[in-house]
């Protein structure tokens, strides 16, 4: 259906100013690929143990493939329409098969023995077990760690824990370049006697908790560990000239000391083809964690040679997946081209893919108008209603497991109080942010975990109630917002759609609290950097399942925990959560979830603003698309209908006669 080309003329006017921009970077463009799409922002890195957003997701499913793959059944496309889910389940991948022990804790994965990476060299368990322990490392900074945490022995491992009698492996200070983690220095192993420490330092109350951090992180690198090896004992420290002496000598100097992988992680290749992982307690999601990005393998012999993030360039990079990484231009395009060499590469359809870094959803729905994309991830939300309407065919839209939320930083001034909090959630009308800001059918959340998993129902949430926010915020000494300091809401600047909402936000406090905040917009990179050091007040933020079970949205507000970001933290809360991941009931533990949202909900350390749905254009000439409460459309499961485009081609999807 022809769309009002009226309505959409500035649209298309302004792409004669940012084609050139957009795609005549380079004087030698490359030939247009079979298939394009807009991914939303800069990729910020390819690498699978520190990515964290949804462009790097598309990415790294492209490039890699874990033990298991998220997909749909075979059938899916007969059986669920445009506007429906097709449920997702964890099919194999490097994996042929796997089994699981009868009590549920060990885990044994079968790798497939056609299985190879891009240089041709064999996929193997080890791979596997090297990446995982990349992955845990405490010098990677994997934002993920905590998705491994259900395997034995690995949060110790991560956080460094040990303790006399333990275990332990040395890492010499002998590595090849020591600001790499890979290749390791000379690994030696033995028991841990003792630990030497010197007098821990003294820290005002006023400063702040990264300059905390950082000197307690810097007086732990003087401690001496004194370890039994070979019935000999030796003294070890990563800053061996500040070390207290052992046997009045100065320690050898080290890079790390960690619990012992080999003897103390649940984590084993037994042999090229096989992987044996052992839990801590029945997880029964496993299965959906190791299908999740962060756990895909990366080639050693790579990243060894060219060091991170070098090992990442296309000319470098040795992948496993259904496409491999033909060029990379900053802030214009990554080409991916069919992988050949991959196991399942007969049902892969698509031969090259043009993958956009666009942060303007204008010129994403420009260039999609026009036929410039065929799959358009970023629409302006005051297009969407018409969009919906007539282009009804071309807008698959679905409920997604994916909740829009603002963290709020719990160890800044006013927010330390509950009261502050719960005042600022309740003065937020988020029927009239998903009715007049986001338009495209979104709900507005009153809880924290989306509607739609299975067996799970979240506590009763809060509704829009300005009056008792104001008797909150008067409790809490600040009534009409006098003497409230400074708040100020971050939000990433790309999609613009997260500005419009901070501005509603402001707007709403201001008028029903009296409280004038500030908006600070960051690009994606520099944003997910501030929130990640707790430099902002308020953040806005969102999460999109990993896997279908409320654990993966609770999970990360433990105490600490990488993707926590606020500062909050509740013993009882991790208790819930420690308990629903040790309880086989079904039923029993999803009712300790709820216990655990409720109390959540209670504290705000966030506050949820709606839940999402899908919002795609994808050009009918685009076949095998479907919708997934993860939104992530698999690209092995696209097609072209050649016919069908080549009859398109160049013509518009509105067109002014």
């Amino acid at each position: 259906m022809p769309i009002n080309f009226r309505l959409v003329f500035p649209y298309v006017m302004l792409l004669l100013v940012t084609a050139a921009v957009v795609w005549a970077v380079s004087l030698n463009p490359p030939p247009r690929a079979e298939f394009t799409f807009d991914n939303g922002t800069e990729v910020q890195t390819l690498d699978s143990a520190k990515a964290t957003g949804n462009p790097e997701n598309r990415m790294i499913n492209a490039l890699f493939e874990g033990l298991l793959r998220s997909l749909p059944a075979a059938d899916y496309r007969e059986k669920y329409g445009p506007h429906e889910n097709a449920p997702l389940t964890a099919q194999p991948g490097m994996a042929e098969s796997y089994e699981v022990s009868e009590d549920g804790k060990t885990y044994t994965f079968h790798i497939r023995k056609n299985a190879v990476w891009s240089d041709e060299s064999p996929v193997t368990a080890h791979d596997f077990e090297f990446s995982w322990q990349r992955m845990l490392h405490p010098e990677t900074g994997s934002q993920y760690t905590y998705q491994l945490y259900y395997v034995r022995g690995t949060r110790s491992y991560t956080e460094a824990k040990v303790a006399p009698g333990d275990a332990v492996e040395v890492e010499l200070a002998d590595r090849r370049d020591r600001y790499q983690a890979w290749p390791r220095g000379t690994i030696v192993r033995g028991t841990l006697k003792e630990i030497l420490k010197p007098a821990e330092p003294v820290i005002d109350s006023d400063v702040s908790p990264e300059d905390k951090s950082r000197r307690m992180s810097d007086w732990k690198k003087t401690w001496t560990y004194v370890v039994e090896i070979d019935g000999k004992l030796t003294a070890f420290s990563k800053a061996p000239d500040e070390a207290l002496p052992f046997e009045n000598a100065i320690p050898t100097a080290c890079m790390q000391v960690l619990p012992d992988w080999q003897s103390t992680v649940g984590i084993k290749a037994t042999d090229d083809h096989t992987l044996v992982v052992e839990l801590n307690d029945r997880t029964p999601f496993f299965p959906e964690l190791v299908a999740f990005y962060p756990l895909y393998p990366v080639n050693r012999k790579c990243i060894e040679k060219y060091g991170s993030p070098a090992w990442t360039k296309p000319a470098n990079i040795v992948s496993n997946g259904p496409f491999n990484l033909k060029l990379r231009k900053l802030r214009d395009r990554i080409r991916l081209e069919k992988n050949p060499l991959y196991w399942d590469a007969k049902n892969v359809k698509l031969n090259s893919i043009d993958v956009l870094a666009l942060r303007d959803e204008t010129t994403a729905l420009n260039m999609y108008l026009t036929g410039r994309v065929d799959w358009a991830t970023t629409i302006p939300a005051d297009m969407i209603p018409q969009l919906k309407k007539e282009l009804k065919d071309q807008f698959p839209s679905a409920p997604m497991l994916t909740v829009y939320f603002y963290r709020l930083n719990t160890e800044k001034d006013a927010l330390k109080d509950k009261r502050v909090r719960q005042a600022l959630n309740l003065a937020i009308d988020k029927q009239n942010i998903c009715e007049f800001v986001t338009k495209a059918g979104e709900v507005p959340a009153g809880t924290y975990v989306p509607p739609g998993l299975a067996g799970y129902d979240s506590p009763p949430g809060t509704q829009f109630d300005p009056k008792r926010a104001r008797e909150l915020l008067k409790e809490a000494g600040y009534a009409e917002g006098h003497q409230l300091p400074h708040i100020e809401i971050l939000y990433n600047d790309s999609p613009s759609l997260h500005r419009t909402i901070a501005e509603r936000v402001q707007q709403m406090w201001r008028e029903h609290l009296g409280v004038d905040v500030q908006l600070r917009g960051l690009e994606w990179g520099v944003y997910l950097d501030a929130q990640d050091k707790k430099d902002y007040y308020i953040a806005r933020a969102g999460w999109i399942a990993d896997y279908p079970d409320p654990n993966t949205f609770l999970d990360m507000f433990v105490t600490g925990g990488d993707q926590n970001m606020t500062g909050w933290g509740n013993p009882k809360y991790d208790q819930l959560i420690a308990d629903a991941g040790k309880e086989p009931d079904p039923a029993k533990r999803m009712a300790i979830f709820k216990e655990a949202e409720a109390l959540f909900l209670e504290e705000v350390p966030i506050i949820p603003m709606y839940f999402y749905v899908s919002k795609n254009l994808i050009k009918p000439h685009v076949k095998g698309f479907c919708n997934d409460v993860q939104d992530l459309h698999p690209l092995t499961l696209l097609e072209i209908d050649h016919a069908a485009k080549d009859g398109k081609l160049g013509q518009r999807s509105g067109t002014a006669k």
